[in-house]
């Protein structure tokens, strides 16, 4: 069987090398010394200041709206992983969807402007497949209206716009270290905050609000253990060939597939991660034709995202995002990732174009 994607397993002797710490030092969490090392060699490998290391990239999120002061609603997109939404209303937020650029997928500043009403604090834009924003235009409307920007960054570890890192950019970006992504630490993610304070707030919040002893602000458990940051350390360490890898594999469909599928339109300025290959097809009956074929061969593409997330019953909306809707009909992720036989790939690379509708 050939998933959607499938996790870097790093060199097991290197791994078990940052576990002997764990066991030399009897720390296995509480900010210990590989968690320390990690987030230092991830501020310096992403060009970052303010990054906080926590478990997952849901609560990510969710301490990022707690710190932030994020209340009432906040403007999201429909099209992206439940997660963005679940942990707005995990906090009380509800959330507000605008709908998304035809080209790019990613929130539509100019939707997102007309969302805007007396209760929200917050727009929270997703850099879809690691296709960064429109940041600049997010910016503008910030400061228009004296409201919070969170991005969630799950896909764009390593993304830069315009040479700089895109995790710079609002008031906080959230990175997933899930072990599906193109850097992960098994189960983890990371905070990237603009301010020091925010920042300084945000650790004792992910340590159940202490701070030099005392319980000075209303917190939760949300650290990173020392033997997923010992993942992290070893993934680090390769990060670079896991780069090389997944490019040949995404070149490659690239080449193959650019003269018969619509792909998503990327930043200009932007560079790749390589986390995602998204095709769109004519319709949605075409995708489903598509990926028949593909579970045939024992090939499994996912539709990511779907369905557009105003269409989920606990999620719905009064508005209707019609550009959302139809890119999640017809958009499908193909097999991406490092270690991908070429064989394999030109399977589905030959299965698609030989297909009638093209």
């Amino acid at each position: 069987m050939i998933p959607v994607t499938r996790p870097w397993l790093p060199d097991k002797d290197k791994y078990m090398e940052y576990i002997g710490r764990c066991y030399e030092n009897h720390q296995l969490t509480n900010n210990g010394p590989l968690a320390q090392e990690l987030k230092a060699r991830l501020e310096e490998y992403l060009g970052v200041e303010n990054l906080l290391l926590v478990a997952n990239g849901t609560l990510a999120l969710q301490i990022a709206y707690k710190t932030l002061g994020v209340s009432g609603k906040a403007i999201t997109t429909p099209f992206t992983f439940v997660a963005t939404s679940s942990s707005l209303r995990w906090e009380g937020i509800e959330p507000v969807y605008a709908d998304i650029d035809e080209g790019t997928l990613n929130l539509s500043p100019h939707k997102a402007r007309e969302a805007i009403d007396p209760d929200v604090t917050a727009i929270v834009p997703v850099h879809v497949y690691g296709n960064p924003c429109d940041v600049e235009a997010f910016d503008r409307i910030a400061k228009e209206h004296d409201l919070k920007i969170i991005y969630d960054a799950a896909h764009a570890f390593g993304v830069r716009l315009n040479g700089e890192s895109i995790l710079k950019w609002g008031d906080a970006a959230t990175l997933s270290l899930h072990a599906t992504k193109v850097f992960h630490t098994v189960e983890g993610g990371a905070i990237i905050f603009k301010k020091k304070e925010d920042y300084d707030r945000a650790c004792r919040l992910i340590n159940f609000g202490y701070e030099d002893g005392e319980v000075v602000d209303e917190g939760i458990n949300a650290k990173m253990s020392e033997f997923h940051a010992a993942m992290g350390l070893c993934m680090l360490d390769e990060i670079d060939n896991i780069h090389k890898n997944r490019e040949e594999v995404y070149y490659r469909y690239h080449e193959s597939l650019k003269d018969h599928f619509e792909m998503p339109v990327w930043n200009e300025g932007a560079t790749r991660n390589y986390a995602y290959f998204p095709v769109l097809f004519p319709s949605e009956q075409a995708l489903l034709r598509a990926q028949q074929r593909l579970n045939e061969a024992g090939v499994y593409p996912r539709r990511y995202f779907y369905p557009s997330l105003d269409e989920v019953r606990h999620c719905r909306s009064d508005r209707y995002n019609s550009i959302s809707r139809d890119r999640t009909r017809r958009v499908l992720c193909l097999p991406m990732y490092a270690k991908l036989p070429f064989s394999t790939q030109e399977q589905v690379i030959s299965s698609l174009i030989s297909l009638e509708y093209l």
